[in-house]
């Protein structure tokens, strides 16, 4: 198998300058360091599987202290927004997009921001940074690093919200079947929402609790109006948090019902068996009497012996449903 080489050209997946007379200019990688070490608001991100890209971010940003460089380029990320100085490091979560991967497996998207500069990182595909590039590229998109967390935080909560919907209405849905008539097919459908909803929602509660933490720390160039927008946000996460635990309770609950009437359904069916069972008893017991070759057999030698026989158990089949019936078994 050929060995595939990472190439120095493939660490920046995408950047643009944000600000000045060239804001909305998608930089390449030799000039992205050197905005990025100016004055001018640029925003690089880079592929964070990268093998260069700790040295990258050390060479560009050596003023970090290297735990904050170890967050950036970590395999595994917990949702965090955490102030140093007048910028922030923040790692947030959104849905997975990639081809064939489940959408709840969430992927992580983490940031290095200040007023200067915006150098986020991912391992996987991210769509809400190919949104904010998008916006970039026709003219719009954010002029400021409030505006670009903002609008990150925004496109991120959308995906969310847009995801939970569908399992909402896949929920209603399955609710509906249940009640009118469940089957055993239904179990597998049950326990995939719960899982779906478990794993949601132990991915969006640290993210809710550090878009918590930013409303009560957050660095001067945050202003109020972008502080109500996130918080608009953090508002969005929370009701899919709350969601995701009523849909656990919810989905428990239409467990049991489905429970409840295939539980009913095979006390039916038994129910059925037993009747069966109770009628068809003494009828064996004639049939295997009668059956018997010894002599002195009753009948053995009149023609209408036979005809004789199946009367009687008509007339005692009748009689069972009667007695049935009294006490109302039947």
């Amino acid at each position: 198998m050929q060995n595939l080489v990472a190439r120095p050209e493939d660490l920046i997946e995408t950047g643009f300058v944000l600000s000045g007379p060239s804001a909305g200019t998608r930089m390449n990688a030799t000039e992205a360091p050197e905005v990025l070490r100016s004055d001018t608001l640029g925003w690089v991100h880079l592929r964070a599987a990268h093998p260069d890209a700790p040295g990258w971010i050390v060479e560009n940003l050596s003023y970090l202290d290297p735990t904050i460089i170890d967050a950036l380029v970590a395999e595994e990320t917990r949702p965090r927004i955490t102030r140093i100085g007048e910028g922030l490091i923040v790692i947030l979560r959104g849905i997975n997009t990639a081809e064939g991967a489940d959408p709840e497996d969430m992927v992580s998207i983490r940031l290095w921001i200040d007023e200067q500069r915006i150098v986020s990182l991912s391992r996987r595909k991210v769509r809400a940074v190919d949104d904010i590039a998008q916006a970039l590229e026709l003219g719009g998109g954010p002029d400021d690093c409030a505006a670009f967390l903002s609008l990150l935080v925004e496109r991120l909560t959308y995906r969310i919200e847009s995801f939970w919907g569908g399992i909402e209405d896949e929920a209603d849905q399955l609710e509906e079947d249940v009640l009118e008539e469940g089957h055993d097919e239904m179990r597998q459908q049950l326990a995939e929402l719960r899982r779906r909803a478990i794993i949601l929602r132990r991915y969006l509660l640290p993210q809710r609790d550090a878009l918590r933490a930013l409303q009560g720390s957050h660095p001067d160039w945050l202003e109020q109006d972008d502080m109500r927008q996130l918080e608009e946000e953090l508002d969005a996460v929370e009701r899919v948090v709350e969601d995701a635990d009523a849909m656990r309770e919810r989905m428990a609950l239409v467990r049991d019902e489905l429970a409840g009437q295939l539980s009913d359904r095979l006390n039916r069916n038994m129910y059925m068996l037993s009747v069966l069972s109770a009628l068809f008893l003494p009828l064996g017991f004639l049939t295997g009497l009668f059956g018997i070759n010894v002599a002195g057999m009753p009948g053995a030698g009149e023609p209408l012996a036979f005809w004789v026989f199946c009367g009687g158990l008509t007339v005692v089949v009748g009689l069972q449903l009667l007695i049935l019936r009294r006490l109302r078994w039947i």
